[in-house]
Order: structure tokens, then C-alpha cells, then sequence
């Protein structure tokens, strides 16, 4: 079993979750920004997740302890394919006082619900932590797997 093939996994996937709380934090940054450069209200950002294609070394050793009927191609990792922006229209809020108001008095304002944000983030956080620890359960298999050697 390729114990570093596990970390290239846990790690590409830490990064994958490092820019999904980054894209989170942005969203609430801007939820209530009226006018982008475009001249638009802020959309929210959504990231897409794709597998890195492949097979690990940790993939080969589960291909082979199943007499290989693991499938040829087997990810090894996970990477950030795009940020895509959310279709939903803006929220229109009466506000004849703001300088954004159109001549019916409403503002459009992004469609982002700060709970909906806080849990993404929140999965966010704790995949990033759940990686972070079999990182570390894995430099102890190593460091185990060292002693062994030494002895």
C-alpha cells in the first residue's frame, strides 16, 4: 500500500475544501452588495468538485485485494473543476432611498441565505479537518512503518 498516495488524496482534497470556505466566506461578504463592476448584484458562487483521474497506489492495493475487480481509473484525489455562479434571481427589497433603487422604488439584492452559507461552510471546515486528521494518522503509519524497518 502507497501510504504517500493517501497523502497526495487527503491533501488534494484539503485544498479542494480550502477554496470551498474561501468561496463561502466571499458570498457573505458580498451578500448584500447591489452593484458589482458589471453593474449587477453580487451572485452567489458555487464550487464544483471533480475526481482527479487515475489510479494511486492506494487504489492498486484495493484492486488488488478485491482479485482486481476495482475498475481501471480509480481517483486520486479530488480537485476544484470550476466556480460557477447561482442562476437564482435577485431578491428585490423596497428601498426607494437607496442609490441602486430602480423607479419602482425595489433594490435587487443577491440571493444568499447566511444559513445556507454558514453550513457550507461548516461542511467545509469539517472535511478539511477529517483530511487533516487521516494526514496524521497516516505520517503515524509511517513513522510505525520506519520502526518496523529499523528493528
Amino acid at each position: 500500500m502507497n501510504l504517500f498516495g493517501m497523502m497526495e488524496t487527503s491533501g488534494s482534497a484539503m485544498q479542494a475544501e480550502r477554496v470551498r470556505a474561501e468561496v463561502v466566506a466571499a458570498n457573505m461578504a458580498n451578500a448584500e452588495t447591489t452593484r458589482t463592476a458589471s453593474g449587477t448584484p453580487y451572485h452567489r458562487q458555487m464550487v464544483v468538485f471533480a475526481a482527479n483521474p487515475g489510479e494511486s497506489g492506494f487504489a492498486q492495493s484495493l484492486a488488488h485485494a478485491a482479485d482486481d475487480l476495482q475498475p481501471a481509473g480509480v481517483s486520486t484525489g479530488v480537485h476544484v473543476a470550476q466556480v460557477v455562479e447561482d442562476p437564482a434571481a435577485p431578491l428585490k427589497r423596497y428601498d426607494p432611498g437607496h442609490p441602486d433603487a430602480g423607479p419602482d422604488g425595489y433594490v435587487a439584492y443577491p440571493d444568499i441565505n447566511p444559513l445556507t452559507e454558514m453550513v457550507d461552510l461548516m461542511g467545509a471546515t469539517r472535511a478539511y479537518g477529517l483530511n487533516g486528521s487521516a494526514v496524521q494518522a497516516e505520517k503515524g503509519m509511517i513513522a510505525s512503518a520506519l520502526e518496523i524497518a529499523k528493528a
